[in-house]
């Protein structure tokens, strides 16, 4: 590893199991003389689903100075690395520093309004609807080139990380996180004489930039599982940002194997 590891900050949900969890792990972290604190940390653990993982990344401000890892005590865990019965042995690999960094590339949205500009990170996906919850009519262009004109319920992009999430509920394709790519996906879209959108998930090289033209402009964009509600938007752009962060890895994990085991099982 490039930083060396003394402090630790947790994330856990409420659940009973994370509870119990947690008061083992600070236990476990003491004997290997690592402290647990607020902030100035090396090292972020969440203790949960992936929903207590993205909060921990979003209240750490994506910072790409820190590691994150995360222990399941959800249902399917794709952000968490760890069980509840491996990460004492992962915390010994942290001692004898033999642990593999995963860059992970996170996704920019720059929504630009009649009188502002604002930036967000995502590191799962953007869904992006109608404030009213209406149909969502936008001018998807892809690299300044016309792609269609859409209309549904909504749009969700996605990263290589979030396509196993809400992505992979509407059908959209599961990506290799080896990938570093975008997933466009339709929500719902309108079939019609009138309305000719696309209905599968289309898969964008990080090279790409999408961009919405809205023509329905009161919107509420859900970032990570957070609401955001904008007025007055004229276009928003979605690409692959230059910012990533640091997530440590067993040596074990094999995203197939991942994928049946959490998806198919035995």
């Amino acid at each position: 590893m490039e930083r060396k590891i003394n402090k630790v900050a947790i994330y856990k949900n409420d659940n009973e199991k994370s509870i119990e969890v947690e008061e083992k792990l600070i236990k476990e972290l003491e004997k290997l003389g690592l402290e647990v604190v607020n902030e100035n940390y090396d090292l972020a653990i969440s203790i949960g689903g992936d929903g207590t993982f993205l909060k921990m990344v979003n209240k750490a401000n994506f910072n790409k100075n820190i590691y994150y890892v995360g222990i399941n005590t959800g249902t399917l865990g794709f952000l968490q690395e760890l069980t509840t019965e491996d990460y004492k042995a992962f915390l010994e690999d942290i001692i004898n520093n033999i642990l593999t960094i995963e860059e992970i590339a996170l996704e920019e949205i720059n929504v630009i309004t009649k009188n502002s500009t604002y930036h967000y990170l995502a590191l799962n996906e953007v869904v992006v609807r109608r404030k009213n919850l209406k149909v969502l009519e936008s001018k998807i262009k892809v690299d300044d080139v016309f792609l269609e004109d859409y209309a549904g319920d909504g749009l969700l992009i996605s990263t290589n990380v979030g396509s196993t999430a809400y992505n992979m509920s509407l059908n959209g394709s599961i990506i290799d996180k080896s990938i570093t790519a975008l997933a466009l996906t339709p929500i719902a879209p309108l079939r019609s004489k009138m309305y000719k959108s696309l209905t599968n998930s289309i898969i964008l090289s990080k090279e790409r930039i999408i961009e919405l033209e809205q023509t329905t402009p009161n919107l509420i964009l859900t970032i990570d599982g957070i609401n955001q509600e904008i007025e007055d938007v004229i276009k928003i752009q979605i690409k692959i940002s230059e910012h990533k962060i640091k997530c440590l890895k067993t040596n074990h994990n094999n995203f197939i194997k991942i994928v049946h085991d959490k998806l198919i099982g035995n």
